[in-house]
């Protein structure tokens, strides 16, 4: 489980094809002693398990994650490449705080962004989400994108906007998202169970 507040930026230094798995390296912040293997890192809101994890020799951490062949077709994993910038979070733990909204870290779908304004320090964004997911998102509601807890604004139809304010633009991956650029979009786990239960009544 996960919170959507992003604690690192890592960056891709390595990716490798093994049959239709991807393995990718990512370098982050994180001391290598507190990364065991097996533990659950949400990258770019999907969770991923470290498979293996060193010190690169200059200080940083380095923690390798294979991502089968579903995650990398239904995520904008499959594009990521050498430099790519990645939103990080650390599972929680018994006893952290509960600061964003509850995120499991599977990933629904991609959402695309169809336009980006920036109004002084703060930037206002509207996605288009896939038809399917469209129905579970609601103004003032929660959405996990990219990993990042964030309050929808509005919606009108299948678009929906919100507003990112300075620190999460500067301490995030959002301050470089460009129009027509992808978001992994985790849909509000309350709505999908709500929609489930009206669906068996």
């Amino acid at each position: 489980m996960f919170t959507g507040l992003v604690s690192d930026v890592g960056a891709v230094v390595a990716r490798h094809e093994a049959g239709d798995v991807a393995r990718f390296t990512i370098a982050c912040r994180y001391p290598a002693s507190d990364i065991g293997l097996g533990a659950s890192i949400a990258c770019d809101g999907c969770c991923l398990t470290a498979t293996a994890v060193r010190e690169d020799g200059e200080g940083a951490t380095e923690f390798e994650v294979d991502v089968s062949p579903e995650t990398l077709r239904l995520t904008t994993l499959g594009d990521w490449r050498v430099g790519t910038r990645v939103n990080l979070e650390r599972s929680l733990r018994v006893g952290d705080e509960l600061g964003g909204h509850i995120v499991s870290g599977h990933v629904d779908g991609v959402a695309v962004l169809a336009e980006r304004v920036d109004d002084g320090e703060t930037s206002r964004f509207t996605f288009e989400a896939p038809p399917e997911l469209a129905r579970f998102i609601a103004a003032k509601g929660s959405v996990a994108l990219n990993g990042t807890s964030l309050t929808v604004n509005g919606v009108e139809g299948a678009r929906f906007w919100l507003t990112l304010i300075p620190h999460t633009l500067a301490a995030t991956t959002w301050g470089g998202m460009r129009d027509g650029d992808g978001a992994n979009l985790e849909i509000d786990m309350l709505a999908r169970y709500v929609a489930r239960l009206r669906e068996m009544e």
